[in-house]
């Protein structure tokens, strides 16, 4: 099927997809829905940008039946504002269908989950740690619960939460149906997938074109500049609609936006150490368009998304370099174009290379009077071809080495040497 309304869905659904503006379905939904319908546990493979929430979300409201008051599905997300993102989406899917929908988020008050729970969602999405708490007080049961999705399961497996998934999925149904959707499927988290999945179908897309189409990616030499110094220049020759500037920890984030602060630049910024409210208060000010810049750490490369993002600034290399992929997977969304400018000294070069292996087609920029101007490819040096000195190869033809050495005999080969040379030289210009 090419388009939405070719799939035999309830019509408050198909009504739903079109209200988003969804005609045709991305390859990650076109090869993960069928099978989510069908009911076949399934890993989803692809990176971010794909439309991967809504291949998921679509079938299972498909699926939900609206006459049994029970706990149907349960969605893992391993960030708070991914599962806020998720139940947004989901709420503007099941309007009208009777469908209830619940979220469950950590740092929020415990007994006011508890207090939600006094009917049973048909859908619930929440972060491991919550939804395993709610499981263990008995006021969520997941039970009667078929489906589990277990969205940027890698991420959840380098925050520690896979335990917390794993207490959940063992008080669901026995033929528990597992979807999974991973950029990255690490060795240490097959284990669990085994535990649940047994021959599940492997679906991975967009291996070949890791990003998307309408991004380029500039890289620019910090040379004997101060980084911050250089990060200043590229903001005064762009003009974002709103760009991220990724760093790799917290008190580089807090460095970064101080120092744009005292240039009089509004920034925001956003890493895991930011209080509940406080990132929720941020999240509000960024939809808002309160700020043209966001510093960040790798926790909005994967966990949250924030809509129109014209351009990212890796300030610093992501010291795992697969978040590269995540980082510039926040511009160029939705058929628009984006810039990705990355800072380099000369010691990354071999981290720029391994980055370009993963097929990320780098354009050598400068900054001349305000502007970005194209600099010599990096390896110019190394695969220029040396022109051949056609009169020194015939000259070395012509002078051999005398049987017998005596005193002084380099010499007089050199000399004979530069004497071919200017005749072969001479004959050469005439000609």
């Amino acid at each position: 099927m090419t388009k939405f309304n070719e799939y035999p869905f309830k019509p408050f659904l198909l009504e739903a997809v079109e209200k988003l503006g969804f005609a045709e379905p991305t390859q990650i939904q076109k090869e993960m829905m069928p099978h989510i319908l069908k009911g076949n546990s399934a890993i989803g493979q692809s990176h971010t940008g794909t439309g991967k929430t809504h291949s998921f979300i679509i079938p299972i409201v498909e699926r939900i039946d609206v006459s049994k008051q029970e706990v149907q599905a349960v969605i893992s997300a391993p960030t708070r504002e991914l599962g806020v993102q998720i139940f947004n989406e989901l709420q503007k899917l099941v309007v009208g269908s009777g469908i209830e929908v619940k979220s469950f988020i950590g740092g929020t008050d415990k007994q006011r989950s508890i207090n939600k729970l006094k009917t049973q969602p048909h859908i619930v999405v929440g972060t491991p740690g919550r939804l395993r708490d709610l499981v263990k007080e008995n006021a969520l049961l997941v039970h009667t619960g078929k489906i589990l999705v277990i969205d940027e399961a890698d991420l959840a497996f380098d925050l520690g939460f896979i335990e917390e998934i794993d207490q959940v999925a063992g008080k669901m149904k026995d033929d528990l149906e597992m979807y999974v959707f991973s950029a990255t499927i690490p060795e240490k988290l097959k284990p669990f997938l085994k535990k649940y999945m047994e021959s599940p179908i492997h679906v991975k897309v967009g291996d070949k074109r890791p990003t998307a189409d309408g991004l380029d990616f500039y890289l620019v030499p910090v040379r004997s500049k101060k980084k911050m110094e250089r990060l200043q220049e590229v903001m005064k020759v762009i003009n974002p609609y709103l760009a991220i500037i990724f760093v790799n920890t917290r008190t580089n984030a807090d460095y970064v936006a101080e120092q744009l602060a005292k240039e009089g630049i509004r920034v925001g910024r956003v890493h895991g150490d930011l209080a509940p409210r406080e990132r929720v208060k941020m999240m509000r000010q960024i939809r808002d368009l309160e700020y043209q810049y966001i510093v960040a750490t790798d926790l909005a490369a994967r966990g949250i998304d924030i809509q129109g993002v014209s351009h990212v600034i890796n300030y610093e290399l992501p010291e795992d370099l697969e978040f590269f992929i995540h980082r510039v997977g926040r511009t160029a969304r939705a058929g628009m174009k984006g810039l990705a400018i990355t800072l380099f000294k000369p010691e990354e070069d071999d981290a720029i290379v391994r980055i370009e292996k993963m097929g990320i087609p780098f354009q050598q920029k400068d900054i001349v009077k305000g502007e970005f101007v194209d600099l010599k490819e990096r390896h110019s040096r190394t695969t220029r071809v040396r022109k051949v000195d056609e009169a020194a190869e015939k000259a070395k033809t012509m002078v051999h080495k005398p049987k017998k050495v005596r005193p002084m005999y380099k010499k007089k080969m050199k000399w004979k040497m530069d004497e071919i040379k200017k005749m072969e030289r001479r004959k050469n210009r005439k000609k």
